[in-house]
């Protein structure tokens, strides 16, 4: 497989609250994995986010508790940083939208598309209400749902359907500032981006080898939209005193909105990784076509974020001539508890810093992994958790760990045992599981993690079912050469599929990894090249594990079980132990009052993933 760029832009999440589990399965996780594969690959990744500041969200937020919208921010920005760290997330860059770097590119990217023709100013109908004396932008606004007469529409959008329409549109509107239903409409100006202008060029790019490999509904719903051709300008503008400036002379009490400043962060986070890395104009390798340059760009949503990253991003980008535009969308549909949507702002929550404080981070990885929802809606119960953690992880791979390292420390005096001549069903299982690679590797690279998953316990459970056959527990009582051999077949195997394991559980894998070797470095700086693999044969022993120590070994995998009198509280998984590895950069950056270019005062260490080394720049 040849070497790439990967970009990996995960959703910038509204700073007004704990991210809760939905999120995580949704558009968090995901890209960690994904990215994860990509590194041992061999590509190179890079995986950038940051929060989004200027929401409504966060101004409603601040309202209902009298405090500045900054205040809301430099409260959550840092819980986000906490729970991803914990959660292993490998971010290269984590930022902020209220950066002066993300001012400037946005601005930049507005006085472009105004000079080509594709922003506009016109005269727009909004909802005004006379009893706080405001307009009503997008979630200053909630009512029924114009498509699906959902009761509990935003102002833009719809959570429930996904679609995009002005305040105006809703039914019985209702203000979230004073709870008035006395709703006015009055005319206000503002900037719009003529997406009718790009209609064509979506539609073609689209079409363009997109159905191959773009998960059905992702491309169903952008499809529909395309082809209807009534793509219209949208307001980029809004009468509020929080967020970037509008860079034109007269504009000075309107901001340019969130749905137009946010998805330009995937692009001002790499510009400003390349200036704290040294090389300014490094984000060029990442975005610009042309010779050496560009990468496949893929963009981590929930399916809420469609439109816009299906759309409207790519939209801009065509606005801007010679720009990587995504390879691929791979939205995750909703993560639910009790058929209701997790929602920060409605308190439907179950929160990842709350789960990280207490439970083992590789637990949450899998079961989140094993119930994402990648093609429809689930449901999540504790008893499917509990289910998940003890009946798949724990009793296949774990069990297969513990059984393994156990037999071969007991019974080989701590070493990897030189083997004998393989037998068929020895070469079978190494032939099985070595074609795992490229199975399961094509799943991770197609995005299809829930598959490749399921495709890891299969062959986690062949060799269980492998060492049930041979009883090398029984065998070693009157043939210790052939019993070596059988322990020796499954250490080769459980060595592999630590690697297969490796996206998803980094924590366990890490600690597989330096039980099997004491020599050991960090599993993330490994690529899947350096994996040597064995020639199976009946004739030899010409696998390639070395003969070398096999550590002490410990429970990589720990039953999940309920605590007395906490409905919703398992045992601790959090691994004791720390490790070196792979440097990734989390840049904790605290809100500017005063935009300056950034300035890096000295890192503050931390660990990340597999142990990773963190730098927490201050600007």
């Amino acid at each position: 497989m040849a070497k790439n760029r990967v970009l990996v832009g995960v959703a910038w999440p509204y700073s007004n609250g704990q991210q809760h589990i939905g999120h995580i399965a949704g558009a968090y996780l995901p890209p960690d994995v994904f990215s994860r594969f990509n590194r041992m690959r061999g590509n190179d990744v890079l995986m950038v986010s940051g929060s989004d500041t200027h929401g409504t969200p966060i101004t409603v937020l601040a309202q209902q508790e009298g405090i500045e919208p900054k205040e809301v921010v430099e409260r959550y920005h840092p819980l986000f940083i906490d729970a991803y760290v914990k959660l292993g997330l490998t971010f290269d860059l984590f930022t902020h939208t209220d950066t002066q770097v993300h001012w400037d590119v946005t601005q930049e990217m507005f006085l472009v598309h105004r000079e080509k023709g594709y922003i506009y100013a016109d005269t727009q109908e909004q909802l005004y209400d006379p009893v706080a004396g405001q307009f009503l932008p997008d979630r200053y606004v909630v009512g029924i749902c114009p498509y699906c007469s959902s009761r509990e529409a935003r102002g833009d959008q719809c959570d429930n359907c996904g679609k995009l329409y002005n305040a105006t549109e809703l039914r019985k509107p209702r203000s979230t500032i004073s709870g008035s239903t006395e709703l006015e409409v009055r005319a206000t100006e503002h900037f719009f981006l003529a997406l009718d202008k790009l209609n064509a060029d979506l539609l073609a790019w689209l079409k363009d080898g997109k159905e191959e490999y773009w998960r059905p509904q992702v491309y169903r719903f952008t499809l529909s939209e395309l082809e209807r051709g009534e793509l219209r300008g949208r307001p980029i503008t809004r009468d509020i005193d929080w967020g970037v400036n509008v860079p034109v002379e007269g504009w000075e009490d309107k901001r340019i909105y969130v749905w137009y400043d946010a998805v330009i962060g995937y692009l001002s986070a790499v510009v400003e990784h390349a200036l704290l890395s040294g090389d300014p104009d490094g984000w060029q390798t990442w975005w610009k076509t042309g010779a050496g340059q560009g990468s496949r760009v893929y963009n981590f949503i929930g399916k809420d974020n469609i439109v816009f990253h299906a759309i409207i991003w790519p939209a801009m980008l065509l606005g801007r001539d010679g720009f990587c535009l995504p390879y691929d969308v791979p939205a995750n549909e909703y993560l639910n508890m009790k058929g209701r949507k997790f929602s920060k702002s409605r308190g439907i929550s179950i929160s990842i810093n709350d789960l990280m404080e207490r439970y083992q981070p590789d637990a949450w990885r899998y079961a989140l992994t094993a119930m994402a929802p990648e093609t429809s809606d689930v449901d999540f119960t504790w008893d499917d958790f509990i289910e998940r953690v003890n009946n798949e992880l724990v009793a296949n791979w774990g069990n297969l760990v513990n059984r393994v390292t156990g037999f071969a420390y007991r019974a080989c005096d701590g070493m990897v045992p030189e083997p004998g001549e393989l037998e068929p069903v020895d070469a079978t299982l190494l032939a099985e599981v070595r074609k795992g690679f490229m199975e399961i590797g094509t799943l991770y690279e197609g995005v299809h993690l829930k598959a490749a998953l399921e495709a890891c316990r299969r062959l986690s459970q062949k060799v269980n079912q492998y060492l049930n056959a041979r009883e090398p527990w029984q065998v070693i009582k009157s043939d210790r050469q052939q019993a070596h051999t059988i322990i020796y077949t499954a250490l080769q195997a459980v060595d592999w599929l630590k690697i297969m394991w490796a996206p998803i559980l980094p924590f366990s894998s890490q600690m597989l990894h330096e039980d099997l070797d004491t020599r050991a470095g960090c599993l993330a700086d490994s690529t899947l090249k350096q994996y040597r693999m064995p020639v199976a044969s009946t004739s030899s022993c010409a696998t390639t594990m070395p003969v070398r120590a096999v550590n002490g070994p410990q429970p990589i995998c720990r039953p999940a079980n309920r605590c007395a009198g906490r409905g919703s509280c398992l045992q601790n998984w959090m691994p004791t132990r720390s490790w070196p590895g792979r440097r990734s950069r989390v840049f904790a950056v605290p809100v500017q009052t005063k935009r300056a270019g950034p300035t890096v005062n000295g890192p503050i260490r931390s660990r990340v993933g597999y142990g990773a080394a963190v730098e927490i720049h201050w600007l």
